[in-house]
């Protein structure tokens, strides 16, 4: 270790965390403004990457407005979608869930740059004498005392360091160092599908959905942003090198077919611009032992259809920060205090799978085999025949089966309203 490098960090901290994706950023802020000495390490020196999930649901809104932040993330560029739903070859538009229909002040979700909202939360951090976010600074190893975790050792730019915390949380996603070094088992579900990601740069307007849609057996979902269309194409898993060996006019048929208006915008895609998602959706039988506690895509990886992984990450940090901050202030944190955090997330997460895994049923044979995505007629007929249902899939998805609010303490006021004071109840409830 330099001297550098450890003058960097020449300071005490009640929680390290590992990973600044939202799951991070959320549990990092919300610690800070609990009285918490926290640091976030991000292995990246920005946000910005393609190929995020940019999918904002009700429930990270609502979160957004009890902090103080709504107003600022209203003024980035974004397109709102009331509807989770199924577009099928026939072109019919399968509602799932109307969003619309929610009790909440937001009910919509929003698509927005990833590393905007990032760079959002990052600066509200900025505000907090407690919360120390470090670019480019990324955890090779846990630090161990017996069988507790005591800290970490990074990597900064300067060389190798140490940190102690009572608390490391790791937020550092599906491939998660943390999680591996602790040896938290990960329990496989099933996935028979990758995706390739890429963009089309475009003048062209699409609806406003994230619906996947299919013509000719080809399924693609299209995010619409400003300047471009992101796309993602949905092949079987493993098939990589067997698309790719069709030839890229193979996937520009594919796309203007399926999407007529992007016909004349396809000739500039290339295969270097195509990547591949090997998509994983996986869970973990526990989330921490002594001095470690895992949250978000490190103990539940999802697929990104429905793009539900962003909110379940944020609701995780949420709950992460409402429910240790007071131990981790006292500096001393239970195994009994991280059990609470995985207790509390286990219900509105499992609830999410099961219904990512009935959408993966009806897609799946289509990817494989082509046909037309439909939803099982019991429930397409459910559906139809009481709209009114549409809000049960919906409150899933969009605000969580164990909603999540911002604690007291994190609370700031917007437009003279201080939204402290109206979530004193729903907190001493949730606590």
């Amino acid at each position: 270790m330099t001297d550098a490098a450890h003058d960097q960090f020449d300071v005490g901290y009640d929680c390290i965390i590992s990973g600044g994706g939202p799951a991070g950023i959320v549990a990092g802020l919300l610690l800070a403004r609990g009285g918490v000495r926290v640091v976030v390490l991000e292995k990246h020196t920005d946000f910005f990457r393609d190929f995020r999930g940019d999918t904002i649901h009700p429930s990270t809104l609502r979160l957004l407005d009890e902090l103080g932040l709504y107003n600022e993330f209203a003024q980035i560029t974004h397109r709102r979608v009331t509807n989770i739903s199924l577009v099928g070859d026939d072109g019919r538009d399968y509602i799932l869930g109307d969003l619309s229909r929610l009790n909440t002040a937001h009910p919509f979700m929003t698509i927005a740059p990833q590393w905007d909202f990032l760079n959002l939360l990052a600066k509200a951090g900025e505000a907090e004498p407690g919360f120390d976010l470090r670019m480019g600074v990324e955890m090779t190893s846990l630090i161990w005392d017996d069988d507790r975790v005591v800290g970490v050792r990074a990597q900064t730019p300067e060389g190798e360091t140490e940190l102690r915390a009572p608390l490391v949380v790791a937020a550092d996603g599906r491939w998660s160092k943390a999680r591996d070094e602790a040896q938290l088992s990960m329990r496989e579900l099933r996935s028979t599908i990758d995706v390739w990601w890429f963009r089309i740069d475009t003048q062209a307007q699409l609806n406003e959905s994230i619906a996947p849609r299919t013509k000719g057996g080809n399924v693609f979902v299209a995010i619409p942003r400003d300047g471009h269309v992101q796309m993602a194409r949905l092949i079987p898993k493993g098939e990589d090198g067997r698309f790719r060996e069709r030839g890229i006019e193979s996937l520009r048929g594919a796309v203007a077919e399926t999407f007529p208006a992007l016909a004349d915008d396809v000739e500039a895609l290339q295969f270097d611009d195509v990547k591949l998602l090997d998509v994983r959706r996986n869970e973990a039988k526990r989330w921490f032992i002594d001095g470690l506690l895992c949250i978000g895509d490190s103990v539940h990886a999802m697929s990104p259809l429905g793009g539900v992984g962003v909110n379940l990450a944020v609701q995780d940090g949420v709950a992460t920060a409402r429910l240790l901050a007071e131990a981790l202030r006292s500096g001393s944190v239970s195994t009994r205090d991280l059990k609470r955090v995985q207790r509390r997330r286990l219900l509105t997460t499992k609830t999410v799978e099961l219904l990512q895994g009935g959408i993966h049923r009806m897609i799946e044979p289509v990817v494989h085999n082509g046909g037309v995505i439909r939803p099982p007629a019991p429930i397409l007929w459910l559906l139809k025949t009481f709209p009114a249902l549409t809000v049960i899939p919906a409150h899933i998805l969009g605000l969580g089966v164990t909603p999540e609010h911002a604690p007291e303490f994190a609370r700031r006021p917007v437009d003279g309203i201080d939204r402290r004071a109206e979530g004193r109840s729903r907190t001493a409830q949730e606590a």
